[in-house]
């Protein structure tokens, strides 16, 4: 059995102590269980209630949790394994299911190194917490060094298939910057982690990067979205801030992400925006107190305002580029108070509001070298589309097609809206595609 090293400096050794601690880690049945978890392995005063958070959005039905931790005390080159069949915690011993362990050499080279597991602590400081919260699963523990991300990826991908398994990504965020810089570098990783993207993903910003990155490789191909429960730093415990070290938690969602926040933030979503326009006829306050950090993930919406069927504002954003939360109120405000086309609402009107939100999925680029290839890559009603080129740019929601049903004559209009001619037609024009999730 593999002997505690962490206990008594990362978390507490005495067992009552210890479970007095973790309940004060617990939340609320959480709206949606993951399958895969990204979790911080700082000391419990530093992440543990973090850490304890992401650990309780792991679907409870799980047996079998593969944890990825970063080595960093031994010198490593791809993957390693141990040959313990347990791990000591100061709850109950942790079993290690070693059927799975032995298969990961028919994946990736993964070597035997009990004496890289003595004093790591990245794997150990997770155990209390899976013992607590998951008590009858077991683990199958895996430290890396420099190995490639697509590694990490290809063994989530071989046992994802079995819902009895699940995946924890051990790593902090950024070390020992000051708070303003670190705040800077944290945001900055967050945002590629939301987005999906590894292009670029150095090895400074989190301490298990190649872990985190083979979790959003593994999303990116499935289409998947890494959703934001928290993101901190040692500050807020320490008071020191000019050394700190950032942690962050996130949970894999099997969707994309505008489609977790209409099922899950909906009602939430509509009443952001109904405060925001009540706030400018000075009949409430736009601020939302005590919501998710997933509304802080940027997003781009557009809200749109009617009367009686009647269209009385819209106002959005094409691309991500503030949070949501901000997103939404300004939008919201600006339909009902700034929309060139309208008269700023009264309070008589409010009382006839319908609100309308429509989130936007980040543009891709259409490849097209003639006019009909670029009508042959729309696909009517699903489509959002925009058009740029130099100064000239303009936005068609989904929604346009209830009204302008042909591909030509959608394009056209289009073309008209963003200052050029109907036939217009060039090499530098540029054509992006975007959907919508609509929250009403």
């Amino acid at each position: 059995m593999k002997k505690m090293k962490s206990a008594g400096t990362f978390y507490p050794d005495n067992k009552n102590e210890l479970i007095n601690l973790i309940e004060t880690f617990k939340i609320n049945t959480p709206k949606y269980y993951s399958r895969a978890v990204i979790v911080p392995h700082a000391g419990y005063i530093y992440s543990g209630k973090l850490t304890a958070k992401g650990i309780q959005h792991i679907n409870p039905n799980v047996k079998n949790i593969f944890i990825f931790a970063p080595s960093h005390y031994t010198r490593v080159f791809g993957c390693l394994k141990c040959s313990y069949s347990a791990f000591e915690t100061p709850l109950e011993p942790i079993q290690v299911n070693m059927d799975l362990l032995s298969q990961l050499n028919n994946i990736v080279n993964c070597e035997l190194s009990d004496e890289a597991f003595e004093k790591e602590h990245s794997i150990e400081v997770l155990l209390p917490l899976i013992k607590y919260f998951l008590p009858e699963s077991k683990i199958i523990p895996i430290l890396y060094g420099c190995e490639d991300f697509k590694n990490i990826s290809k063994i989530i991908e071989h046992f994802y298939g079995i819902e009895e398994n699940a995946f924890i990504i051990s790593s902090d965020l950024s070390h020992f910057y000051p708070e303003k810089d670190a705040y800077k570098i944290d945001n900055y990783t967050a945002k590629m982690i939301e987005e999906n993207n590894t292009k670029d993903f150095e090895i400074e910003q989190a301490c298990g990067a190649v872990g985190i990155c083979g979790l959003i490789d593994f999303a990116k191909n499935n289409e998947f979205s890494l959703i934001r429960i928290g993101l901190i730093n040692s500050a807020n415990v320490s008071g020191n801030s000019s050394r700190v070290v950032g942690y962050g938690s996130w949970i894999l969602y099997e969707g994309e992400k505008n489609k977790y926040l209409k099922e899950f933030y909906g009602n939430l979503i509509i009443n952001i925006c109904k405060n925001s326009i009540m706030s400018g006829l000075h009949l409430g306050n736009a601020d939302i107190e005590n919501y998710d950090c997933v509304l802080e993930e940027n997003g781009a919406s557009f809200v749109t305002l009617e009367i009686n069927g009647n269209l009385r504002g819209c106002i959005g954003s094409i691309y991500a580029f503030r949070p949501l939360i901000s997103d939404l109120k300004k939008n919201a405000h600006a339909a009902a108070f700034s929309d060139t086309r309208f008269k700023p609402l009264t309070k008589e009107e409010y009382n006839y509001l319908d609100i309308k939100v429509s989130l936007l999925s980040k543009p891709k680029r259409v490849e097209f070298s003639t006019q009909e290839e670029l009508i042959d890559s729309i696909t009517p009603f699903k489509d959002g589309i925009i058009i740029r080129d130099g100064q000239l740019r303009g936005v068609f929601l989904p929604d346009v097609w209830e009204m302008l049903s042909d591909k030509k004559t959608f394009l056209k209009e289009l073309k008209l809206k963003a200052g050029m001619d109907k036939n217009y037609f060039s090499e530098s024009m540029e054509v992006f595609k975007f959907y919508t999730t609509k929250i009403e």
